[in-house]
């Protein structure tokens, strides 16, 4: 499953939250004052500022000074003072603290490993709405980290990111659907949420989209639909696209049957150590089909295939008596 594990680092002037009323003026304007600061690049003189309106009880200056610590911007790095005062804006109900300081819990940075206290902090964010905390609670749920597994209390927590446009939320909740865990096996829902993630570009889920159209599960059978897909992940890097691309080049599915494009591909896949792609370009080098016939080159990428465990490929270097 894939999840989205990134922290949250220093924000904008503009998003801020709201002075509560009763801090000093003068949190308020070392805070503005270590925003210029930072701005101009003094990462020193904002580091001071911050501090100075963080003692005063500023959250927003508490969760930056956390930042520059997380950093190293104007002071050592120091992940567990950044956790530090990642709390204190976290105990005034700051979300984006509240989520960092998740997940430190939950790798174990500035503070030791904890699924129990990251699982309670991310519930705390993600009450707010916080997309990554959303999701990163849903992966909580969906394999039994620091709370009790629940699939069901998963697919919640992945639709609320989901709906708010995160593609890893969207591209989850399709996995859930696709596998028919914590909802109803729904192959039509599977592609829906598979489509927007993949629309923003999302590798995985373009892959998984080219599978459902080549095989028809929860959407029309369409080899060319399966092709425009595989490529767009193909393209990215993802190997088995590389590698189901290259093979509806090879047998003309969806797209003109093009040997050429078909080793293109096949190569591709072939040096990430994919196996099946490996051996096909060893076919191709063998019968000349979209390269110059070598028996010499088949037999190197039957090799790379064999010592992978390929049976097929095995017998081919012991056919070619290599």
């Amino acid at each position: 499953m894939v999840t989205q594990l990134t922290k949250s680092i220093l924000l904008s002037a503009i998003l801020f939250l709201a002075l509560p009323a009763l801090l000093p003026w003068s949190a308020r304007a070392d805070f503005d004052a270590g925003i210029a600061a930072y701005e101009r690049g003094d990462y020193a003189a904002a580091f001071e500022e911050f501090l100075s309106a963080a003692e005063q009880g500023n959250a927003d200056a508490q969760f930056n000074l956390g930042a520059m610590y997380d950093n190293g911007w104007g002071v050592a790095k120091d992940e567990a003072q950044a956790v530090q005062w990642w709390r204190k804006a976290a105990d005034q109900g700051d979300a984006v603290a509240q989520f960092n300081l998740g997940f430190g819990y939950a790798n174990g940075e500035g503070v030791a490993k904890d699924d129990s206290q990251a699982a309670v902090w991310y519930h705390k964010a993600a009450q707010q709405g916080h997309a990554d905390a959303q999701i990163n609670l849903g992966a909580m749920y969906e394999n039994g980290l620091g709370v009790t597994k629940n699939e069901a209390e998963a697919v919640a927590w992945y639709r609320k990111a989901a709906d708010q446009g995160y593609a890893n939320a969207q591209f989850n909740l399709g996995i859930m659907y696709d596998n028919g865990r914590g909802v109803a096996k729904d192959y039509g829902e599977a592609v829906q949420w598979y489509r927007r993630a993949g629309e923003q570009g999302h590798m995985v889920a373009q892959f998984n989209l080219g599978i459902m159209h080549a095989t028809g599960e929860g959407v029309a059978k369409n080899d060319t639909q399966a092709v425009a897909w595989y490529r767009k992940a193909a393209d990215q890097g993802h190997v088995r696209a590389q590698f189901n691309l290259g093979a509806m080049y090879d047998n003309g599915w969806g797209v003109a049957e093009d040997y050429g494009e078909a080793v293109q591909w096949y190569r591709k896949a072939a040096e990430q150590g994919y196996a099946g792609a490996q051996f096909n370009l060893g076919v191709m080098y063998e019968n000349g089909l979209g390269v110059e016939k070598d028996e010499a080159q088949a037999v190197v990428w039957y090799r790379k295939a064999a010592e992978q465990g390929l049976a097929q490929a095995q017998e081919a270097l012991h056919r070619l008596n290599k």
